[in-house]
């Protein structure tokens, strides 16, 4: 609801693309330079702890947006402040969720569902929450989006704090210097080939693809002559899209298969956006809004399946924290790159280069698989994941046989 709610005051307060951009830009950089640091906290923190902070950082942030709208007092550089301290907030909280995953999970075998459930709730949040932004906007402002964010975060610390999870689980503080565990890090995403060729698609579809998401109320004015519910339906029509997805990833009994679902559901992504592009009726918009959710979704679930099943424990943190480095640190970038092709090009132009560079980011993913393949089986025999029986067949047909 209030990301709905943000973009759409911002068009309405300038009715610029590209300061839509510069909104995305100042929300998401702090990602891309802090990320990496915070994983090495979030490898030497208690995770529950330093969400709870977070949330109660980031309920301070919706408070504020709520204040300034319902008191009409809003301007554009508030919005942009508030949305560089959510950025930092994000910074963190996002390498210590996705890392706090592995330690809700009793059995590591359902990895790979835990993590789709939770993405089939957020997603199922996002058909629900920009209907509901649609409506409660065209009624009373959007005002009233961030008041109920705001109060939201209520029930979210409450429900971490009752969280009781094993001391087992709980990690051991890491010693040694910050800078020497981010350069270990570093070189263990960057030389290890899975890990790299998979962050390494996830920024391409983050710098060239993700875009359309804030140009997407410029595209609802000048393209399909809408308003602020039609925006809502599209938001909600890629969560739908998205929650179908998850909820296919979530009835999968094994990790095996994904290393050809992330190509071939990021070409879907691709080419969704294209024929985006050169839509122009909202009969049409809607259901390439479904796919463009379920391409982009099964894309960076899978890879974030992918990468939790195969990082070394001591390093999760980290590797998670370069995750969201190339996802929302390198949409900043995309938003501003989207905003000013938009306002040169036009939006149908902007989104068919957008998804031709996601087509062949998925293209060069697919050719890598035999070479990733080699790579992470081992690790597969070694979690149980691939019985060692098999091991003499599938060494057998390694230079053959594509990664599944």
């Amino acid at each position: 609801m209030t990301r709905v709610a943000m973009l759409w005051l911002v068009t309405q307060l300038t009715g610029s693309a590209l300061m839509l951009g510069v909104v995305g830009f100042a929300g998401q950089i702090p990602a891309f330079f802090l990320a990496p640091l915070a994983g090495v906290w979030v490898d030497r923190l208690d995770r529950r702890k330093l969400l709870v902070i977070t949330q109660a950082l980031a309920m301070i942030q919706s408070l504020a947006l709520a204040a300034l709208a319902l008191s009409g007092i809003i301007q554009i550089w508030h919005i942009i402040v508030l949305a560089i301290f959510q950025g930092l907030i994000n910074s963190f909280d996002m390498p210590a969720r996705q890392a706090m995953v592995v330690q809700m999970v009793d059995d590591k075998n359902d990895l790979g569902n835990a993590i789709a459930l939770n993405s089939s709730m957020v997603n199922l949040a996002r058909i629900i929450g920009p209907t509901v932004a649609g409506l409660i906007i065209a009624v009373t402002g959007e005002g009233w989006c961030f008041l109920l964010d705001g109060v939201s975060y209520i029930a979210v610390i409450i429900s971490l704090l009752l969280m009781q999870i094993k001391k087992s689980e709980v990690l051991p503080a890491k010693k040694g210097a910050t800078l020497g565990q981010l350069v270990e890090g570093w070189k263990y995403v960057s030389t290890f080939m899975p890990i790299r060729t998979i962050l390494l698609l996830l920024c391409v579809i983050a710098l060239m693809g993700m875009p359309y998401r804030v140009l997407l109320p410029i595209f609802v004015k000048s393209t399909l002559s809408g308003e602020a519910f039609m925006f809502g339906m599209l938001s909600a029509a890629t969560a739908i899209g998205a929650f179908t997805g998850a909820m296919l990833l979530a009835s999968r009994r094994s990790v095996l298969g994904l290393g050809k679902l992330i190509p071939t559901m990021a070409g879907v992504f691709g080419v969704g956006l294209m024929l985006l592009g050169l839509s122009h009726s909202v009969w049409i918009a809607f259901p390439l809004m479904v796919v463009i959710g379920l391409g982009g979704m099964l894309t960076m679930a899978s890879s974030n399946t992918m990468l939790q099943t195969i990082v070394d424990d001591d390093k999760r943190g980290r590797v998670m924290s370069f995750y969201t480095m190339s996802v929302m640190g390198m949409m900043p970038f995309g938003s501003l790159l989207g905003g000013a092709l938009a306002n040169r090009l036009g939006i149908t132009d902007t989104f068919l280069v957008g998804g031709a560079a996601c087509v062949i980011g998925a293209i060069w993913f697919y050719k890598s698989l035999p070479t990733l393949r080699h790579h992470v089986r081992p690790i597969y025999r070694e979690k149980g994941i691939l019985p060692s029986v098999a091991r003499g067949i599938e060494s057998a047909a390694e230079l053959t046989v594509p990664p599944e």
